[in-house]
C-alpha cells in the first residue's frame, strides 16, 4: 500500500502566477506559509504548490497574498541539473488537488496581515 497525501492550512506568500498552456490547460504556482504548532517559532515553513486546471483558475480569480487557504495534495519532487554547475538539484513541490479558501472578511483587508514578505 502507497500513501501520499499532504494537507495544509496557510496563507498566500503571494499573488498566483497563472499559466495558460497553448493545449488550454492551465497551471497556478503558489508559495504557501504555514506556522508551525510551536509558539516559539515565529518563522513560518513555505511550500511551493502547483494546482491544475479549473482549481487553477479557481485560485487566480479568488486567492490574493495573505488569504487563509486550506489545500490538500500530494508531495512531488522536482529534479533538474543546474546550468551553472551540473550539479543535480531538486526541490519538493505539493500538487494541490483540492483548495479551501478559508478566512474571514478581515483577510480581504491587505492592512491586517502582517508578517509575509512583500
Amino acid at each position: 500500500m502507497s500513501l501520499n497525501v499532504v494537507n495544509l492550512v496557510g496563507r498566500a506568500g503571494a499573488a498566483p502566477e497563472i499559466i495558460h498552456f497553448q493545449s488550454g490547460s492551465v497551471l497556478c504556482k503558489l508559495p504557501l506559509a504555514v506556522n508551525r504548532r510551536s509558539r516559539n517559532s515565529e518563522q513560518p515553513d513555505w511550500f511551493n504548490l502547483e494546482i491544475w486546471g479549473k482549481t487553477a483558475e479557481i485560485a487566480g480569480n479568488y486567492v490574493q497574498k495573505g488569504k487563509l487557504i486550506g489545500i490538500q495534495g500530494s508531495l512531488k519532487i522536482e529534479t533538474w541539473t543546474d546550468k551553472n554547475t551540473g550539479g543535480l538539484r531538486s526541490r519538493p513541490t505539493i500538487k494541490v488537488d483540492r483548495l479551501e479558501l478559508l478566512g474571514s472578511k478581515r483577510d480581504n483587508d491587505p492592512g491586517a496581515v502582517s508578517g509575509y514578505p512583500e
